[in-house]
Parts: C-alpha cells; sequence; structure tokens
C-alpha cells in the first residue's frame, strides 16, 4: 500500500485576514509569508507555507495538502482512491503555482473535504526565524502538524484514508456529559503520532482543531502567558493528553476553529511493535475547557 509522506500544509477560509496575521504572527509565533490578492502565507519552517490564509466568507478548513514525495507515489495513490471510486482531478496550474508546488491533484473525502495530493513544496527564499518561537517548530517527517476533523460517521472517513497510507494509532473513548460519548481514532502516515483524528460530533467546523508543536515545552508556556495576556479566547487550559503526550494548550482563531500548541509529542518509531489500544480519557490531566470570556 502507498502512503503520502505528511500532511504538508493546511488552507483556511477567512474573513478577516489582519486578525488572523495578528493572532497567528503575534500570538502564535509564527512566521508571515508571501502576501498576494488571494491571502496570506504562514511559515513553520524553511518551507515556502505551512497554512494559507486566504479571503472568503466560511472562516474554515478549506483544504489539507498532503505530500506525497514523488510522482511515482502520487500515480500509485490516485491509482487506489480511482479503483475505489473516488474522482481525482488535475489542479490545473494556476493552483499549482499558488500552491507553491510542482504538480498537484485534488479529490475530496467521504465529507466532501476537499483533499490536495501534491509534490515538491516550494523552499521559502529567506530562513525560517521566530523570535517568539525561538525553539522553532517541529516538522520535518512529521510533517506541518494534525488535525482532529468532527465526521458524522468515521469510519467511511477512516476507510478512505487508509486509501492514502493512514493506519490506526490508537482510540479514545469518554463520555464527557450524560449520553454524550466522544469516541475518537488517531491515525498516522509517518512517525508523529498522529496526523488526522476522527470523532463523529457535532460541529458547525469541518475542522476542530489543528496542531502546531514547538520544539520547547517554554515556547508553549510563553505563548500560552501571550494569549492570557491578549485576551484571545482559549479554548481549553494548558493540559496533557495519554495517547500522543503531547503538553498543549488550545485557543480559539479568529475563524472559530480551534489551535492547539504543543511541545514533546509522542512518535511511533517503531510501526512493527506498535500495540493500538484504547483510552479512557482526552487528558490526563489539564485542558479544562474555558467559558467564553475567560
Amino acid at each position: 500500500m502507498h502512503s503520502v509522506k505528511e500532511l504538508g500544509y493546511i488552507v483556511i477560509e477567512a474573513s478577516n485576514l489582519d486578525a488572523w496575521k495578528t493572532f497567528a504572527v503575534d500570538l502564535l509565533g509564527l512566521m508571515p509569508g508571501e502576501q498576494t490578492t488571494h491571502g496570506l502565507a504562514l511559515r513553520f519552517d524553511e518551507r515556502a507555507h505551512r497554512m494559507l490564509i486566504e479571503a472568503g466568507p466560511a472562516d474554515d478548513m478549506a483544504a489539507i495538502g498532503y505530500d506525497c514525495g514523488d510522482d511515482a507515489n502520487l500515480d500509485a495513490i490516485t491509482a487506489q482512491l480511482r479503483g475505489h471510486g473516488f474522482a481525482v482531478e488535475e489542479g490545473g496550474a494556476e493552483l499549482t503555482a499558488r500552491r507553491k508546488v510542482r504538480r498537484l491533484l485534488v479529490s475530496r473525502d467521504p465529507d466532501g473535504n476537499r483533499v490536495e495530493l501534491y509534490v515538491d513544496l516550494a523552499r521559502a527564499a529567506t530562513p525560517f526565524h521566530s523570535s517568539l518561537i525561538p525553539s522553532g517548530f517541529v516538522t520535518g517527517s512529521g510533517g506541518a502538524g494534525h488535525a482532529f476533523l468532527p465526521t458524522p460517521a468515521r469510519q467511511p472517513m477512516l476507510d478512505f484514508y487508509a486509501l492514502l497510507g493512514f493506519r490506526l494509532s490508537d482510540y479514545i473513548q469518554q463520555e464527557i456529559a450524560p449520553g454524550m460519548l466522544v469516541d475518537a481514532a488517531f491515525t498516522h502516515c509517518n512517525p508523529r503520532h498522529h496526523t488526522l483524528a476522527f470523532a463523529a460530533l457535532p460541529s458547525p467546523k469541518k475542522m476542530h482543531h489543528f496542531m502546531i508543536e514547538a520544539s520547547a515545552r517554554v515556547d508553549v508556556g510563553r505563548a500560552y502567558d501571550r494569549v492570557q495576556n491578549a485576551k484571545a479566547p482559549l479554548a481549553m487550559s494548558i493540559g496533557m493528553h495519554p495517547n500522543d503526550l503531547m503538553f498543549s494548550f488550545y485557543v480559539t482563531t479568529p475563524s472559530g476553529f480551534a489551535i492547539e500548541l504543543g511541545a514533546d509529542g509522542r512518535q511511533i518509531l517503531d510501526e512493527d511493535s506498535w500495540q493500538v489500544v484504547t483510552y479512557d480519557c482526552l487528558s490526563t490531566w489539564g485542558h479544562r475547557p474555558m467559558a467564553p470570556g475567560a
């Protein structure tokens, strides 16, 4: 089975680009990249972008880009999708140039989320630097981060992403309110503990949160202070998950979903010995839900 290498970038359609720039650069410590008539590029590392904020009314995830590594692997993944009845179309020259990749194909997952499969995301012309996150961000073999996607039907999503090479990491099942069970599945395509997670949750957004990983806990703590000092809307306090061991907090973006900023996430380094288990809590400590304005 062929597999994508990583989640390479995420595209957000946002109604307030200025608010997003302030949020991402001044609070989270991301580096601004190229700004065009389409929107703003945000950098986590040496690549031209890892997050694209494009102007529009949706205030939601617009697409996720997955690095396929090379043309042969991209073609094989495309064949896997088409062989199971999923349409895959050429991205076209204009979109390929806008995404700064050499080749781009587009599909849709069972929930209708736009999936962009690419090779060769360009490197930026200047080195990455963030004075607010001096340790930098963890990308490399783990890609840009992870996304947690609410879904009305989890299994079709797991089946689709298995065609992209995603493998189960583990599950979490917790009753968060009487009669309300969160039953989440976590999947990986590289050493990062999970790149995509799915749960059957009601949500007005296509994405519950996107995780960005700093290289040092102290940078997460300082960002937590910046967010609180700016009175930005915290979604969850600082805490730790039992499965990926991420030390993190959640802050609500200008578009209404959350960004998780974390450090010291677990890696799956030996696929053969990894055991899929089920945890009974979403967080081992912290991650307290925050009331609006808290």
